[in-house]
Protein backbone atom coordinates (compact mmCIF):
# COMPACT_ATOMS: atom_id res chain seq x y z
CA UNK A 1 0.00 0.00 0.00
CA UNK A 2 1.41 3.47 -1.20
CA UNK A 3 1.87 5.65 1.50
CA UNK A 4 0.61 9.15 0.88
CA UNK A 5 2.88 11.31 3.02
CA UNK A 6 5.57 10.28 0.30
CA UNK A 7 3.82 11.78 -2.95
CA UNK A 8 6.03 13.43 -4.84
CA UNK A 9 7.27 16.82 -4.30
CA UNK A 10 6.21 19.21 -7.32
CA UNK A 11 8.76 22.34 -7.78
CA UNK A 12 7.37 25.26 -10.25
CA UNK A 13 10.36 26.76 -11.59
CA UNK A 14 10.50 29.69 -13.65
CA UNK A 15 13.82 29.88 -15.51
CA UNK A 16 15.48 30.57 -18.96
CA UNK A 17 15.00 27.57 -21.45
CA UNK A 18 17.22 26.34 -24.10
CA UNK A 19 16.87 24.64 -27.60
CA UNK A 20 20.45 22.84 -26.63
CA UNK A 21 23.10 22.47 -24.34
CA UNK A 22 22.13 22.60 -20.10
CA UNK A 23 21.56 26.23 -18.72
CA UNK A 24 18.36 27.56 -16.82
CA UNK A 25 16.08 25.04 -16.56
CA UNK A 26 17.54 22.35 -18.68
CA UNK A 27 19.69 22.48 -16.25
CA UNK A 28 16.95 22.26 -13.30
CA UNK A 29 14.87 20.12 -14.77
CA UNK A 30 16.86 17.32 -14.89
CA UNK A 31 18.46 17.98 -11.20
CA UNK A 32 14.96 18.21 -9.62
CA UNK A 33 13.45 14.94 -11.59
CA UNK A 34 16.79 12.70 -11.20
CA UNK A 35 15.97 13.78 -6.63
CA UNK A 36 12.24 11.98 -7.40
CA UNK A 37 10.52 15.54 -7.59
CA UNK A 38 8.04 16.61 -10.58
CA UNK A 39 9.36 19.80 -11.90
CA UNK A 40 6.98 22.03 -14.05
CA UNK A 41 9.26 24.56 -16.16
CA UNK A 42 7.80 28.23 -16.85
CA UNK A 43 10.13 29.78 -19.76
CA UNK A 44 11.03 33.40 -18.69
CA UNK A 45 13.37 33.32 -22.50
CA UNK A 46 13.25 30.78 -25.29
CA UNK A 47 17.00 30.78 -26.65
CA UNK A 48 18.72 28.42 -29.37
CA UNK A 49 21.49 28.33 -26.87
CA UNK A 50 23.29 29.89 -23.62
CA UNK A 51 23.73 33.58 -24.49
CA UNK A 52 27.66 32.51 -24.96
CA UNK A 53 27.30 31.29 -27.71
CA UNK A 54 27.94 32.41 -31.65
CA UNK A 55 24.55 32.98 -33.67
CA UNK A 56 22.09 32.42 -30.52
CA UNK A 57 18.29 33.82 -31.49
CA UNK A 58 15.58 33.67 -29.31
CA UNK A 59 13.34 36.14 -27.24
CA UNK A 60 11.84 36.83 -23.91
CA UNK A 61 8.35 35.86 -23.08
CA UNK A 62 6.25 38.50 -22.67
CA UNK A 63 4.37 39.42 -19.62
CA UNK A 64 1.14 38.83 -21.24
CA UNK A 65 1.80 34.93 -21.98
CA UNK A 66 3.98 34.79 -18.33
CA UNK A 67 1.02 36.07 -16.70
CA UNK A 68 -1.55 33.63 -19.14
CA UNK A 69 0.44 30.47 -17.75
CA UNK A 70 0.64 31.25 -14.43
CA UNK A 71 -3.34 32.48 -14.41
CA UNK A 72 -3.93 28.59 -16.55
CA UNK A 73 -1.90 26.78 -13.57
CA UNK A 74 -4.26 28.25 -11.11
CA UNK A 75 -7.40 27.75 -12.67
CA UNK A 76 -6.22 24.41 -12.76
CA UNK A 77 -5.28 23.53 -9.40
CA UNK A 78 -1.56 23.40 -10.12
CA UNK A 79 -0.59 26.06 -7.77
CA UNK A 80 -2.26 24.67 -5.23
CA UNK A 81 -0.18 21.17 -5.56
CA UNK A 82 3.09 23.09 -5.48
CA UNK A 83 5.57 22.49 -2.77
CA UNK A 84 8.04 25.01 -3.83
CA UNK A 85 8.30 27.69 -6.51
CA UNK A 86 12.33 28.49 -7.88
CA UNK A 87 13.23 31.68 -9.55
CA UNK A 88 16.48 32.02 -11.77
CA UNK A 89 17.33 33.68 -14.93
CA UNK A 90 14.19 36.29 -16.00
CA UNK A 91 13.38 37.83 -19.50
CA UNK A 92 12.46 40.92 -18.69
CA UNK A 93 12.12 43.15 -15.56
CA UNK A 94 8.52 43.55 -15.47
CA UNK A 95 8.49 39.55 -14.99
CA UNK A 96 9.50 39.77 -11.67
CA UNK A 97 5.76 40.89 -10.62
CA UNK A 98 4.56 37.76 -12.17
CA UNK A 99 7.00 35.39 -10.66
CA UNK A 100 5.64 37.15 -7.22
CA UNK A 101 1.78 37.00 -7.70
CA UNK A 102 2.49 33.20 -8.68
CA UNK A 103 4.90 32.79 -5.20
CA UNK A 104 1.78 34.54 -3.27
CA UNK A 105 -0.69 32.31 -4.98
CA UNK A 106 1.34 29.21 -4.36
CA UNK A 107 2.22 29.93 -0.50
CA UNK A 108 -1.63 31.05 -0.33
CA UNK A 109 -2.47 27.53 -1.17
CA UNK A 110 0.45 25.58 1.02
CA UNK A 111 1.24 27.49 3.91
CA UNK A 112 4.63 24.82 4.08
CA UNK A 113 5.76 25.68 0.25
CA UNK A 114 9.36 27.49 0.24
CA UNK A 115 10.28 30.05 -2.74
CA UNK A 116 13.73 30.03 -3.52
CA UNK A 117 15.17 32.92 -5.78
CA UNK A 118 18.14 32.06 -7.56
CA UNK A 119 19.06 35.96 -8.41
CA UNK A 120 21.00 35.68 -12.09
CA UNK A 121 21.77 38.72 -13.32
CA UNK A 122 25.67 38.82 -13.41
CA UNK A 123 28.81 37.38 -12.65
CA UNK A 124 32.55 37.78 -12.79
CA UNK A 125 32.12 41.93 -12.15
CA UNK A 126 29.43 42.85 -14.39
CA UNK A 127 25.32 42.74 -14.81
CA UNK A 128 24.73 40.65 -17.67
CA UNK A 129 20.68 40.41 -17.30
CA UNK A 130 18.48 43.17 -19.28
CA UNK A 131 18.09 46.74 -17.24
CA UNK A 132 15.76 46.34 -15.01
CA UNK A 133 16.29 42.61 -14.35
CA UNK A 134 18.69 43.18 -11.26
CA UNK A 135 16.56 45.85 -9.38
CA UNK A 136 13.62 44.05 -9.77
CA UNK A 137 14.82 40.72 -8.17
CA UNK A 138 16.04 43.01 -5.33
CA UNK A 139 12.70 45.06 -4.71
CA UNK A 140 10.18 42.25 -5.75
CA UNK A 141 11.63 39.21 -5.15
CA UNK A 142 14.23 39.02 -2.36
CA UNK A 143 11.44 40.25 0.30
CA UNK A 144 9.59 36.93 -0.85
CA UNK A 145 12.26 34.50 -0.66
CA UNK A 146 12.54 31.56 1.79
CA UNK A 147 16.38 30.99 0.22
CA UNK A 148 18.27 33.35 -1.63
CA UNK A 149 21.72 31.29 -3.80
CA UNK A 150 23.18 34.10 -4.96
CA UNK A 151 26.62 33.95 -6.27
CA UNK A 152 29.76 36.21 -4.84
CA UNK A 153 28.74 38.90 -7.40
CA UNK A 154 25.43 38.66 -6.88
CA UNK A 155 25.70 38.75 -3.15
CA UNK A 156 27.35 41.95 -3.39
CA UNK A 157 25.60 43.43 -5.17
CA UNK A 158 22.26 42.91 -3.96
CA UNK A 159 24.00 43.65 -0.04
CA UNK A 160 26.07 46.54 -1.36
CA UNK A 161 28.88 45.03 0.85
CA UNK A 162 32.31 43.64 -0.64
CA UNK A 163 32.63 39.62 -0.86
CA UNK A 164 36.18 39.04 -1.60
CA UNK A 165 36.19 36.02 1.05
CA UNK A 166 34.15 34.44 3.74
CA UNK A 167 34.09 36.53 6.19
CA UNK A 168 32.77 39.25 4.14
CA UNK A 169 30.19 36.73 2.80
CA UNK A 170 28.78 35.86 5.90
CA UNK A 171 28.34 40.00 6.73
CA UNK A 172 26.85 40.08 3.12
CA UNK A 173 24.80 37.49 3.66
CA UNK A 174 23.26 38.50 7.19
CA UNK A 175 22.24 42.29 5.57
CA UNK A 176 20.05 40.31 3.30
CA UNK A 177 17.99 39.43 5.77
CA UNK A 178 16.55 35.87 4.57
CA UNK A 179 15.84 33.03 6.47
CA UNK A 180 18.14 31.05 4.07
CA UNK A 181 21.08 32.71 2.06
CA UNK A 182 23.74 30.19 -0.15
CA UNK A 183 26.59 32.15 -1.30
CA UNK A 184 28.35 30.63 -4.33
CA UNK A 185 31.77 31.39 -5.87
CA UNK A 186 33.03 32.87 -2.53
CA UNK A 187 37.11 33.16 -2.54
CA UNK A 188 39.07 30.92 -0.27
CA UNK A 189 42.81 31.77 -0.69
CA UNK A 190 44.07 30.98 -4.34
CA UNK A 191 43.14 27.88 -5.61
CA UNK A 192 39.53 27.46 -3.60
CA UNK A 193 36.13 28.08 -3.91
CA UNK A 194 33.28 28.39 -0.98
CA UNK A 195 30.01 28.25 -0.82
CA UNK A 196 29.03 29.63 2.53
CA UNK A 197 25.19 29.19 3.54
CA UNK A 198 23.53 30.87 6.84
CA UNK A 199 20.51 29.30 8.30
CA UNK A 200 18.83 29.88 11.07
CA UNK A 201 21.24 31.31 13.14
CA UNK A 202 24.00 28.89 11.85
CA UNK A 203 26.72 28.92 9.16
CA UNK A 204 28.51 26.70 7.05
CA UNK A 205 31.06 26.77 4.96
CA UNK A 206 32.19 24.35 1.79
CA UNK A 207 34.83 24.54 -0.09
CA UNK A 208 36.52 22.90 -2.73
CA UNK A 209 39.50 22.77 -5.31
CA UNK A 210 39.05 25.57 -8.29
CA UNK A 211 37.81 24.64 -11.51
CA UNK A 212 39.29 25.85 -14.44
CA UNK A 213 37.64 26.36 -17.97
CA UNK A 214 33.80 25.23 -16.50
CA UNK A 215 30.72 25.84 -19.21
CA UNK A 216 27.85 27.81 -18.27
CA UNK A 217 25.11 26.46 -16.01
CA UNK A 218 26.50 25.62 -12.60
CA UNK A 219 24.47 28.19 -10.21
CA UNK A 220 21.49 26.74 -12.15
CA UNK A 221 22.27 23.50 -11.06
CA UNK A 222 23.34 24.00 -7.50
CA UNK A 223 20.39 25.98 -7.39
CA UNK A 224 17.75 23.25 -7.96
CA UNK A 225 20.24 20.28 -6.64
CA UNK A 226 20.43 22.46 -3.22
CA UNK A 227 16.36 23.62 -3.23
CA UNK A 228 15.44 19.97 -4.36
CA UNK A 229 17.48 18.56 -1.32
CA UNK A 230 15.49 20.31 1.10
CA UNK A 231 12.36 20.27 -0.28
CA UNK A 232 13.52 16.23 0.02
CA UNK A 233 13.57 16.82 4.29
CA UNK A 234 17.22 17.24 4.03
CA UNK A 235 18.83 19.24 6.75
CA UNK A 236 20.43 22.86 5.57
CA UNK A 237 23.92 21.25 6.41
CA UNK A 238 23.38 17.58 3.95
CA UNK A 239 21.47 19.54 2.06
CA UNK A 240 24.43 21.84 0.81
CA UNK A 241 26.93 19.15 1.34
CA UNK A 242 24.82 17.15 -1.05
CA UNK A 243 24.70 19.87 -3.51
CA UNK A 244 27.76 21.29 -3.89
CA UNK A 245 29.26 17.53 -4.54
CA UNK A 246 27.13 17.01 -7.03
CA UNK A 247 28.08 20.43 -8.98
CA UNK A 248 31.82 20.05 -8.36
CA UNK A 249 31.44 16.34 -10.17
CA UNK A 250 29.50 17.31 -12.95
CA UNK A 251 31.95 20.24 -13.71
CA UNK A 252 35.41 18.29 -13.04
CA UNK A 253 33.73 16.10 -15.91
CA UNK A 254 33.04 19.39 -18.21
CA UNK A 255 36.19 21.07 -18.08
CA UNK A 256 36.78 22.54 -21.23
CA UNK A 257 33.47 21.59 -22.93
CA UNK A 258 30.88 23.99 -24.18
CA UNK A 259 28.19 22.51 -22.00
CA UNK A 260 27.60 20.54 -18.52
CA UNK A 261 27.92 16.58 -18.91
CA UNK A 262 24.94 17.02 -17.52
CA UNK A 263 23.07 14.06 -18.59
CA UNK A 264 26.44 11.56 -18.80
CA UNK A 265 26.87 12.23 -15.26
CA UNK A 266 23.58 12.19 -14.44
CA UNK A 267 23.38 9.62 -11.62
CA UNK A 268 25.62 12.15 -9.28
CA UNK A 269 23.08 13.84 -9.43
CA UNK A 270 21.14 12.17 -6.86
CA UNK A 271 24.30 9.99 -5.52
CA UNK A 272 27.17 12.42 -5.52
CA UNK A 273 30.64 10.82 -5.05
CA UNK A 274 33.55 12.05 -2.79
CA UNK A 275 36.19 13.57 -4.31
CA UNK A 276 39.52 14.82 -2.55
CA UNK A 277 39.87 18.50 -1.42
CA UNK A 278 35.85 18.57 -0.07
CA UNK A 279 35.38 20.05 3.09
CA UNK A 280 32.59 21.55 4.78
CA UNK A 281 32.92 23.39 8.47
CA UNK A 282 30.42 25.12 10.74
CA UNK A 283 31.76 28.52 11.23
CA UNK A 284 31.69 30.40 14.76
CA UNK A 285 28.89 33.14 13.56
CA UNK A 286 29.17 35.57 16.44
CA UNK A 287 32.90 35.20 16.32
CA UNK A 288 33.14 36.30 12.40
CA UNK A 289 29.80 38.79 12.54
CA UNK A 290 31.17 41.26 14.97
CA UNK A 291 35.06 40.71 14.35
Amino acid sequence: MSNPERRLKTILSFQSEVVTGHVGNAAARLALQRLGHEAWGVPTIILSSHAGHKGVAGEATSAALLTTLVDALAAQGRLADADGVLSGYLGAAEQAAIVADAVTRTKANNGAALYCLDPVFGDDGKIYARPGVAEAMRTTLLPLADIVTPNAFELATLSGLPVRNADEALLAATALGRPIVVATSVPVGTDRLGTLMLAGGEAFLATTPRLAAVPRGAGDLFAALLFGQMIAGKSVAEALELAVRATWHVLSKSSGAPEMALVAEQEALAAPPHFDGFSIERLELRKRAHG
